[in-house]
């Protein structure tokens, strides 16, 4: 028997954005005895990546590919613009912040986060940004701030880091079920509901 869920996430990956959908239904059909939570896989973290026009090209590739295949919106418009800071650092301790303070609210957030990149082409790795997309969700603002700009919550979003990479999710999504013996099986990678659905029966 499943007794936690594990999502391994990154808000500006598209197939987490692509896979949204299917985790909207999975906290609808779980049982109430099994926990989904969610953890920062770390996509882009080190802020290192150019903004080439050939990096925009695999990107614009990519997003078709995912919209295709999920159905998901993309606002493709964002690849044209001639600057910005790839790093998905920000918005995975964005999502580590908001989890400390109220952890019913974090897939809220991730969808608000991933709704305002993929579809309205805001930069959701600048404070300015998250703060409004913080709106969406009914959390203290000052409280939050504090935080995220904290030492100790840039180091724990590198832990949840270092934690679905220890536990074999290296790709995004992934779904890490772990039973109530504590065994891991990771799930890495897009999977339909359908597909889910055999590791939870």
């Amino acid at each position: 028997m499943k007794r936690e869920i594990i999502a391994v996430l990154d808000p500006m990956c598209s197939w987490c954005w692509g896979f949204e959908p299917v985790l909207e239904e999975l906290q609808r059909i779980l049982p109430e005895d099994v926990k989904l939570s969610v953890l920062m896989g770390g996509l882009r973290t080190k802020g290192d990546q150019p903004w080439t026009r050939e990096f925009r090209t695999y990107l614009k590739e990519h997003w078709e590919n995912v919209e295709a295949v999920t159905g998901q919106p993309f606002d493709k418009s964002f690849l044209d613009r001639a600057h910005f800071e790839y790093d998905t650092e920000p918005a995975c301790r964005a999502v580590v912040t908001l989890r400390e303070i109220d952890e019913t609210k974090v897939f809220a957030f991730v969808y608000a986060l991933q709704k305002a990149f993929y579809c309205e082409g805001k930069e959701i790795n600048t404070k300015e940004v998250i703060l409004n997309v913080l709106r969406d969700v009914d959390v203290d603002r000052d409280m939050f701030l504090k935080k995220f700009e904290s030492e100790a919550l840039r180091q724990k979003t590198q832990e949840d880091f270092y934690k679905a990479r220890s536990m074999g999710a290296s790709a995004f999504p992934s779904l890490v079920f772990i039973d109530e013996e504590g065994h891991l099986c990771v799930v890495k990678g897009y999977r339909s509901i359908e597909k889910i659905r055999a590791y939870i029966d």
